[in-house]
C-alpha cells in the first residue's frame, strides 16, 4: 500500500468501552454514546456511523463527479445506506447497500454519476472487494 501523496484532513477520536461506551473526536463536534448494535438502548453503533459517514462522501463524490461532466444535479440528491454487520463461517462481516436519490435526472446519466462516485469516493474505493457492496438507484 502506497502512502497518501498529500493528508487532506486527519480524524482523530478517542473511544472508550467499545461497543458499550462512549466516542468523542479531539475536536469536541463529535461524542456519542455506543451501544450493541440491534440494541435498545440509547445510543449509536458503529454501523450505523459508518453509513452516515459512507452515504455523505458519496454525496460529494456525486457533486464532484456532476461537476466534471457538466450535469446539473437537483436540489436534494440524497442516499440512503444499510450496512449489514454478518457472519460467514467464523469471522464477522459488513454487507452495504447505497441507495441514490437523483429526482429529474434521467436514469442514464445518473448510472453514469453513479459509477463515476463510486471510483472516486474514498469509502467505495477502501470497501472495494473487501466487502460485498450494492450500489443503485432509487
Amino acid at each position: 500500500m502506497q502512502p497518501l501523496d498529500k493528508v487532506l484532513y486527519t480524524a482523530r477520536t478517542h473511544t472508550q468501552g467499545g461497543r458499550d461506551g462512549s466516542a468523542r473526536s479531539s475536536d469536541g463536534r463529535l461524542d456519542v454514546r455506543l451501544a450493541q448494535s440491534g440494541s435498545t438502548g440509547d445510543g449509536t453503533n458503529p454501523e450505523q456511523l459508518f453509513a452516515a459517514g459512507w452515504s455523505a462522501c458519496f454525496l460529494g463524490a456525486i457533486r464532484i463527479a456532476a461537476s466534471r461532466l457538466k450535469i446539473p444535479l437537483p436540489t436534494s440528491p440524497a442516499v440512503d445506506a444499510e450496512v449489514d454487520l454478518g457472519m460467514r463461517g467464523e469471522a464477522f462481516e459488513l454487507a452495504a447497500r447505497l441507495t441514490v436519490s437523483l429526482p429529474g435526472i434521467e436514469r442514464e446519466v445518473a448510472q453514469r454519476l453513479l459509477a463515476a462516485a463510486h471510483e472516486t469516493c474514498p469509502y467505495s474505493r477502501a470497501t472495494r472487494n473487501n466487502i460485498a457492496v450494492v450500489i443503485q438507484l432509487a
